[in-house]
């Protein structure tokens, strides 16, 4: 039985069910989960983030890197992505079987990200709907998304975000703008959209956020049908009751990021579906850690506890003597050129006493104390980069402006394509970054979910439909 007031949605020229799977990159989302979400009546959206590829025999393509410089890496990691982005729509195309939409996810921060989506749509016309995309202010979408007459879903958090990208671009071509995302910046997994001015510790209702967006689109002149996707934090509909079939906003659809992770199709390895039911209420950070700049959220783990107290090992320090800084640290450096606060030098001795015998200089003048083995993997690792955000505050890489930031490469971060890779293909869990939404404490609480019982996409949307 379907919940009550939900009703298919017009998309793409197709009959779909209001209900979207949230493109999860690095490989979190694939064709096998996007496939069967699409043949299940509703939206999926393959991540077109260094997704998979596949040799002949179907097994996946490590993405090995042999170039010498970081600028020859960057090449062959745009390949890569190119090549697994048009592997995944082939493959969600076939499962689909022509039901519910597809969709792409692209991050429009990610490295080489124009190249990547032109070469990926010049290969697949006829088999993508729509393109997602977020993480940054992705102004030239609307003019890429026409060139290959796919549509267009913005996501953005906050109404002023989507009236500048708006104001800009998007009002040339509005006839291929499916519909906007509005993905609330403290509850949705992943990078979040949180402004400057907003509190990442004073979480907004999303209800007002969304009106204002409406009444923005409104003032556009954007019809009301064209739908406003809510994500983050959607897990029961019968939540969101007050929202369906609502005249002050408009054709509403919801995202599901979450919970399509712990699915039978689902490509995430079996220890991150096992870890995803004993997530606690507060098992999820929000945290900016990410060498993106963006906030983000994932599972609180050993690897996300490493790096908070890595941040916590930090001093300030001062390359000159002044009235605060007046003692001269002696572990962790080499030279005399560190001045620190009486205090901190008190600090600094004592992480060297525990094994914390290396200061690392961060772009904020300060230095973080780790041990060697922590210093030679984070030097290994921005050695290593290959360019896969347009800007890296870990590798102090850009993909353009002879490709550097012009900071210091920042060793409170770290390489988010390495653990992101790492933990889609099996390794540690306790070791990598485990995105998640903040919901996903409830995959221990839903019924639906006892006994160790995994769904299949289908029964999953089946069960969504109900309001549960």
């Amino acid at each position: 039985m379907v919940f009550k007031g939900l009703k298919p949605i017009l998309y793409a020229g197709r009959e779909v069910w209001p209900l979207i799977e949230g493109g999860k990159g690095v490989a979190a989302t694939n064709h096998a989960s996007s496939g069967a979400w699409a043949a299940a009546g509703g939206i999926g959206t393959i991540s077109a983030v260094n997704a998979d590829s596949y040799d002949e025999n179907g097994n996946v393509i490590p993405q090995v890197f042999h170039g010498r410089t970081r600028e020859e890496r960057h090449e062959e990691l745009v390949e890569y992505g190119i090549r697994g982005a048009v592997a995944q729509i082939k493959r969600a195309y076939e499962i689909a079987g022509g039901k519910g939409a597809i969709n792409i996810n692209v991050l429009w921060e990610m490295g080489g990200a124009q190249r990547i989506l032109h070469g990926v749509l010049e290969q697949t016309k006829g088999m993508v709907q729509g393109v997602t995309c977020g993480a940054g202010m992705p102004y030239k979408l609307s003019e890429i998304a026409a060139q290959y007459e796919v549509f267009y879903l913005p996501i953005i958090s906050s109404a002023r975000a989507f009236r500048a990208l708006w104001k800009r671009a998007y009002h040339k071509v509005p006839e291929w703008m499916a519909a906007v995302v509005y993905e609330d910046p403290w509850l949705a997994g992943g990078h979040n959209g949180l402004s400057n001015a907003e509190d990442p510790r004073s979480p907004e209702d999303p209800y007002p956020r969304v009106k204002a967006l409406r009444d923005v689109m409104r003032a556009e002149g954007i019809s009301d049908d064209l739908p406003i996707i809510m994500a983050g934090g959607v897990w029961h509909l019968r939540d969101w009751n007050d929202w369906i079939d609502n005249e002050e906003l408009g054709q509403i659809a919801f995202q599901y990021g979450t919970r399509p992770l712990l699915t039978q199709e689902s490509p995430i390895p079996q220890g991150w579906k096992d870890a995803l039911t004993k997530i606690p209420e507060d098992g999820v950070l929000l945290h900016k850690f990410s060498p993106t700049g963006f906030y983000s959220s994932a599972v609180i783990n050993p690897f996300l506890q490493e790096l908070q107290a890595r941040s916590d090992r930090q001093i300030a320090f001062r390359k000159e003597q002044d009235d605060l800084h007046s003692a001269q640290l002696d572990v962790g450096v080499k030279g005399k050129n560190f001045w620190v606060t009486p205090g901190d030098l008190m600090k600094a001795r004592e992480y060297y006493a525990r094994g914390f015998t290396e200061a690392l200089k961060t772009p904020d003048d300060t230095l973080v104390f780790v041990t060697p083995p922590s210093r030679d993997v984070i030097r290994k690792d921005q050695k290593d980069c290959m360019g896969c955000l347009s800007h890296c505050g870990f590798s102090s890489w850009k993909d353009h402006d002879n490709n550097s930031t012009g900071r210091l490469a920042d060793p409170r971060s770290f390489c988010i394509q390495k653990a992101l890779q790492n933990i889609a293909h099996g390794e540690p869990i306790d070791e990598n970054l485990m995105f998640a939404g903040h919901s996903a404490y409830m995959f221990g609480k839903d019924p639906f979910y006892s006994n160790g019982f995994v769904p299949t996409v289908k029964q999953l949307v089946d069960r969504i439909l109900t309001g549960d």
